[in-house]
C-alpha cells in the first residue's frame, strides 16, 4: 500500500478505540495493533518522508488493505487484540518465547478433587497453582503435600449417589495409608474439602493458620490420650516447618506484586517476570523477545503487560525499570527507586541478564538451534512450502503373517513427541496386504483430523516404496486433503525417497542429517509396531492359558490382564493382591493353578 493509496481511505478510518489489522495478499494477516484513536495511530506508520525503519516500509509494502473493529473502550482492544494475535500468529507482531515448560501443581475440579503434578494447562475448570521454577523443588513440594494429606488419585465418579449404592470399594492405596477411602464413605466430603483448602493455603504461602489448626489437633489428641494420632500430628507440624523455611521469604509486607524487568543485549532480548504472593517469591520466567518491526524497550514491555494482564485477571500492581507511554486500567504501576521493591526489580533484572548469557553456553539451547538447521535442511531438501516442525510416520507389522497392526509415530521440531504416538489394528483388511493396511489407518488416521478441524502435519512419511505411497496418497485424496498436507514414502534396500506423482525417487547423502532423521523415524514407527505387534500376541497366548482355567470367565481375565501384564507377574504376586483383585474364591483357584502348572 503507497502512501496515496493510503490518502484515499484515511477519511474512512473511524477516531474511536479499537484495533487494526493490516491484510497481505491472500488474505494473510500481516500485524494486529491497538490504538485510542484508530485513525491517529494508523497514520502514523503512512507518514511521507519519515525515517521508517526498513521491516515496517516491508510490511506497509505487503499490505493491500487495512481492517478496524471499534470498541466500547481501550480495555476491549486490548483484550481483542491479544485474542487476534493468539489466533493468526501475525508475521509481524512481537514474539514472545517462554523459555520452557513450567510445571504446575493442578487442583481437579470435581468432587473430592485430585491433586496432581502436571506440565499441562488445560482450560476445563481445573486450578492450576505455580508455575514452579525448579521441577525438584515442585516434586519436592507435591510429596510433601501427599504426606500431610493423604488425598484420592483414582479418577472414579464420586458422586453421592454412587458412594451411597456402594458402587465402590477401598483400593491398595486406602490400605497403604495414602488415601482415606472417601469412595466407601470412610472420609466425608467436607473433611476431605478441607485438606483441599488447606493445600491452598500452603501452596499461596499461607502456614500461619494452618500451623495453628495443626497443633491444637495434636492438643486435642494428646488431652484424649489418643498419643498414636497426636504423633501423626506432631510429624506433620515437623514436615510443614520444614517445607516453610525451604519457601523463598523476601519481604512479608509485599502480597500480589509482580515484577517485570527486560535485560537487552546485541544478540537477545529476554524479559523477566516474578511474582510474589504474600511476601513469598511464587514463581519466576523468562521470556526471549522476537521483535518485527523495530520496536523500541518501552513497546516490548507495553506488549508484554498487555498480554500478562489479559491472562491474569489477579493482578494488582506491577513493579517495572522505566515509564511507559500506555495506562493500564485498574493496574497499579510502581517505578521504585530504593526499598524493597528496587530490590525486588533488581532480582528480576539479574534473573534475565543471567538467563541471556546461559543461552550462549547452554548446550539445550545450541541443541535447539541444532534442531532447527536439521528441519531447514530437510525442508530444502524435499521442496518443502513450510518448515516440518510436525511430522508423522506410518509403519505396518505382521510377523508370519499375523495379527496385523499398524504405528504411527510423531516427531515435533525433530524430537519424538511420544504421547502423541498411535497404534492400529487392522480392521478392513484380511491377511497380510501392506498396500491395503496402509490405505486403511491413513485415512482413519486423517478422517479425525478432518472431523475434528485439528491441523495436519508439514509431513507425512510413509515406510515403503511406490506401492504404499500411492496407497497412503489414495486415502488423502479420499478426504480430500491431498493437497494440503506433503507426502514421502522411503524405501529400505537404498534408502530412496519417493514423491507423489514422480516416479524417479531422490537419494539424499548417506551422512546427511536430514536423511538420518527420515530414517530415525522410520525406524521408531517400525521399533513402536513390532512391540505392539509382540504385546498383542503374548496377550492372545496369556488369555488362552487363562480361558484353560476352570472358574475364571473372560471379564475376570480382562481384569487379570489390566492388573498384572502378564502372566509372570500373576504367578508371583502375593496372594492377598490377588485376593483383592479377584476376591477370595477365584484368587485361591488362580494360584493353585499356578502351583500345580507353572
Amino acid at each position: 500500500m503507497t502512501f496515496e493509496d493510503f490518502e484515499k481511505i484515511r477519511v474512512t478510518i473511524p477516531t474511536e478505540a479499537g484495533i487494526y489489522k493490516y491484510i497481505g495478499e491472500n488474505e494473510e494477516i500481516l500485524y494486529v495493533g491497538k490504538a485510542k484513536n484508530i485513525q491517529k495511530r494508523v497514520s502514523q506508520y503512512f507518514v511521507e518522508n519519515r525515517q521508517t525503519a526498513a521491516r515496517i516500509k516491508a510490511m506497509i509494502k505487503l499490505t493491500v488493505k487495512i481492517e478496524f473493529a471499534v470498541v466500547p473502550n481501550e480495555n476491549d482492544a486490548l483484550i481483542l487484540e491479544n485474542a487476534l494475535i493468539k489466533k493468526h500468529q501475525p508475521k509481524y507482531n512481537i514474539r514472545l518465547k517462554d523459555d520452557k515448560t513450567y510445571p504446575f501443581i493442578a487442583i481437579k475440579n470435581e468432587k473430592f478433587p485430585r491433586v496432581f503434578f502436571t506440565r499441562k494447562y488445560i482450560k476445563d475448570g481445573t486450578e492450576y497453582l505455580g508455575p514452579y521454577t525448579s521441577i525438584h523443588f515442585a516434586k519436592e513440594v507435591f510429596n510433601t503435600l501427599k504426606t500431610l494429606f493423604p488425598l484420592r488419585t483414582c479418577n472414579l465418579n464420586l458422586a453421592p449417589e454412587k458412594i451411597a449404592q456402594k458402587k465402590y470399594k477401598e483400593c491398595l492405596e486406602y490400605h497403604i495409608g495414602n488415601c482415606l477411602a472417601p469412595c466407601v464413605a470412610f472420609q466425608s466430603e467436607t473433611e476431605y474439602n478441607q485438606n483441599i483448602i488447606n493445600i491452598r493455603q500452603i501452596l499461596k504461602g499461607k502456614f500461619g493458620d494452618l500451623k495453628l489448626h495443626m497443633e491444637a489437633e495434636m492438643t486435642k489428641s494428646a488431652e484424649k490420650l489418643n498419643f498414636e494420632l497426636a504423633e501423626k500430628w506432631k510429624q506433620r507440624i515437623i514436615k510443614l516447618k520444614d517445607f516453610e523455611t525451604k519457601s523463598v521469604i523476601f519481604t512479608p509486607s509485599l502480597n500480589n506484586v509482580s515484577a517485570i524487568s527486560l535485560y537487552s543485549s546485541q544478540e537477545r532480548k529476554i524479559i523477566n517476570y516474578l511474582k510474589i504472593k504474600n511476601g513469598v517469591i511464587v514463581s519466576t520466567r523468562n521470556f526471549i523477545v522476537e521483535t518485527k518491526l523495530d520496536e523500541t524497550e518501552v513497546e516490548i514491555l507495553e506488549h508484554f503487560i498487555s498480554k500478562f494482564i489479559s491472562e491474569n485477571n489477579e493482578i494488582k500492581e506491577i513493579i517495572i525499570p522505566f515509564e511507559l507511554q500506555e495506562k493500564f486500567e485498574n493496574i497499579k504501576i510502581t517505578i521504585p527507586i530504593l526499598g524493597d521493591k528496587k530490590k525486588i526489580l533488581d532480582l528480576s533484572l539479574f534473573n534475565a541478564r543471567s538467563y541471556s548469557m546461559s543461552l550462549i553456553v547452554d548446550p539445550k539451547y545450541q541443541k535447539r538451534r541444532a534442531d532447527f538447521s536439521i528441519l531447514k535442511e530437510l525442508q530444502d531438501r524435499l521442496h518443502l512450502k513450510e518448515l516440518p516442525f510436525h511430522i508423522e510416520c506410518f509403519d505396518n507389522s505382521n510377523i508370519q503373517g499375523t495379527s496385523p497392526v499398524s504405528a504411527c509415530v510423531v516427531f515435533k521440531m525433530g524430537k519424538p513427541a511420544k504421547n502423541e504416538y498411535r497404534h492400529f489394528h487392522i480392521k478392513t483388511v484380511e491377511g497380510p496386504n501392506d498396500f491395503e493396511s496402509m490405505r486403511e489407518v491413513v485415512y482413519r488416521r486423517y478422517k479425525r483430523f478432518v472431523d475434528e478441524n485439528i491441523a495436519l502435519p508439514n509431513l507425512i512419511v510413509i515406510d515403503g516404496g511406490k506401492g504404499q505411497l500411492s496407497s497412503a496418497i489414495e486415502s488423502l485424496e479420499k478426504l480430500g486433503i491431498s493437497e494440503k498436507v506433503p507426502i514421502i514414502g522411503i524405501a529400505k534396500k537404498l534408502e530412496e525417497i519417493y514423491f507423489k506423482n514422480d516416479p524417479i525417487p531422490l537419494y539424499i547423502d548417506k551422512k546427511s542429517p536430514a536423511l538420518q532423521l527420515i530414517q530415525k523415524m522410520r525406524d521408531e514407527a517400525h521399533r513402536f509396531g513390532i512391540t505392539f505387534h509382540r504385546d498383542i500376541r503374548s496377550k492372545k497366548m496369556t488369555y488362552s492359558i487363562l480361558e484353560s482355567i476352570e472358574g475364571l470367565g473372560s471379564k475376570t481375565i480382562e481384569k487379570l490382564y489390566k492388573e498384572f501384564k502378564y502372566i509372570e507377574n500373576m504367578k508371583n504376586a502375593e496372594f492377598e493382591k490377588l485376593k483383592m483383585v479377584l476376591g477370595m474364591k477365584k484368587a485361591e483357584i488362580l494360584k493353585k493353578f499356578f502351583e500345580e502348572n507353572l
